[in-house]
């Protein structure tokens, strides 16, 4: 008999990447699939959801064509993890998409955010633990009827669905309607004291409920599925930034990770996640009825704003990231508040800005300053938590970025703070790998080893902690400037 497989999958911004992973928990196979994104007015980002679909189809067979075993009944469970707030509609008979996907980091509802009154504003807060921002789901579900549905005709008689990525591909893969909780969590519309829909939000957003998935907890088993050629249960699903924690060995409050991806999620596990400022309270993961909460600072821009920093100097990223590592920060800093700014600050108004330049700056200073700007909004993040009553001496790092050393160590110098790098680059498709084998039984001998095998690369703070807030104390002037504080 073939060893049972766990395959995972991890539908991200720009990319679908799938793991194998066997009984001991190691990735035997792996893909990726890139996927493409659309800009159609300035602060628009559009998916396709059929693309999106296709992708995880196409990443699954190509993962066990990768693996070289015999897959032939041998995948026991499959994993899901999702980008999350991103938001679509679709026909509930025919399943077809009545719209594009619109994007996590879409700020096309910026003037209905801002039109909310600050009573109302506190009020969704206080039931969701999101501050009214576009990023998150509500107000995408709500400008997508208002196109397809204006009287909330078809919503109302449940001829339309609304979901984000992990409900839209569950649905069309096992036929039912369903939001995973911490994916739910981040549409403004889960109330975390019920981890049910919130009747007065859905009234606050004109969004039917019968349009809405059933909201179901992360290790609820879905029908049998096929997945591009294998046919097998679904048994995990989790939001990305949520499955990376976990797969990080995160289980108590009080650890942290930091994913560096297009954007950067910072996320600490709480006991009850009191409101803070500055960060959003969420569910991280919910485990039969028991639901995992969490403080979490989300920055729009980090990975992306390498890529337009990259594409500015006609230089690729990594060779932005040499240039960097060769230069001193020459006293620029770039505050890349393109579609405003997130976590901590929450200002949909602030400008992006690239201060300090004299004639003598040049193309290295620049590049610094965009990876500078990476590093201090992580810190401002990590800062946040610890005013939260969260001390973090340790950091938990992924994602694409992370396997650059010199911006490793220079996550520890301007922070002080230790930070522990996963060996294995898709750790939110290894979380939800992780979560999958443990609901289906495959680790009752022995879990597998959390963020890989062999343990994590340890970045310990080298530079002076006086250069170091000073360098922060610059950064925040700048930030203040970009956001209409200070002269």
């Amino acid at each position: 008999m073939p060893e049972p497989l766990v395959v995972s999958v991890d539908q991200g911004t720009s990319a679908t990447k799938a793991l194998v992973v066997d009984p001991r928990g190691l990735v035997v196979g792996r893909a990726s699939v890139p996927v493409s994104l659309a800009h159609p007015h300035p602060g628009w980002v559009e998916q396709d959801a059929g693309e999106l679909l296709a992708s995880v189809h196409t990443a699954v067979r190509d993962a066990l064509t990768d693996a070289a075993v015999d897959t032939s009944g041998a995948v026991a469970s499959v994993g899901l993890s999702t980008q999350r707030e991103s938001a679509l509609v679709w026909d509930r008979r025919t399943g077809e998409p009545l719209g594009p996907v619109l994007g996590w980091q879409d700020r096309r509802t910026s003037d209905a955010a801002n039109a909310v009154d600050a009573a109302d504003a506190a009020r969704v807060q206080e039931i969701t633990g999101l501050p009214v921002d576009p990023m998150f789901s509500a107000l995408k579900f709500a400008w997508l009827l208002d196109r397809v549905d204006p009287d909330r005709s078809r919503a109302r008689a449940g001829e339309i669905c609304l979901g984000t990525v992990d409900s839209w591909i569950v649905t069309r893969i096992s036929g039912e309607h369903r939001i995973e909780a911490g994916n739910a969590s981040r549409t403004q519309l889960l109330d975390l004291a019920t981890a049910d829909w919130a009747p007065e939000l859905l009234d606050r957003f004109a969004i039917p409920a019968d349009a809405l998935p059933r909201v179901v907890a992360s290790d609820e088993p879905a029908a049998s599925a096929d997945w591009g050629g294998i046919t097998a249960p679904l048994t995990a699903v989790l939001g990305d930034s949520h499955a990376s924690l976990y797969g990080h060995g995160a289980r108590r409050p009080g650890e942290v990770k930091v994913t560096y991806g297009t954007g950067s999620s910072v996320m600490a596990l709480a006991e009850e996640a009191p409101p803070s400022e500055g960060l959003v309270r969420t569910l991280a993961w919910q485990r039969g009825p028991t639901a995992q909460l969490a403080l979490e600072g989300n920055i729009l821009a980090s990975g992306a704003t390498l890529v337009w920093a990259a594409e500015l100097l006609g230089v690729s990223v990594p060779d932005l990231a040499t240039l960097a590592a060769d230069a001193s920060d020459g006293g620029v800093d770039l505050v890349p508040a393109f579609s405003g700014l997130g976590a901590p600050w929450w200002d949909t108004a602030a400008q992006a800005a690239l201060t300090g330049m004299t004639l003598g700056t040049g193309r290295a200073e620049v590049a610094r300053a965009a990876v500078d700007a990476v590093v201090l909004q992580i810190e401002d993040v990590l800062a946040a938590v610890a005013g939260a009553g969260t001390p973090v001496t340790t950091v938990l790092a992924d994602g694409g970025g992370s396997g650059n050393d010199w911006l490793m160590q220079h996550q520890a110098d301007l922070s002080g703070r230790q930070v522990h790098r996963a060996r294995v680059s898709d750790l939110s498709a290894l979380g939800a790998a992780h979560l999958a084998g443990d609901v289906a039984g495959l680790w009752a001998d022995a879990p597998p080893a959390p963020a890989g095998q062999g343990g994590p690369d340890i970045f310990t703070p080298r530079l002076d902690p006086t250069r170091a807030d000073a360098r922060r104390q610059r950064w925040a002037a700048a930030v203040g400037r970009a956001r209409g504080l200070t002269q």
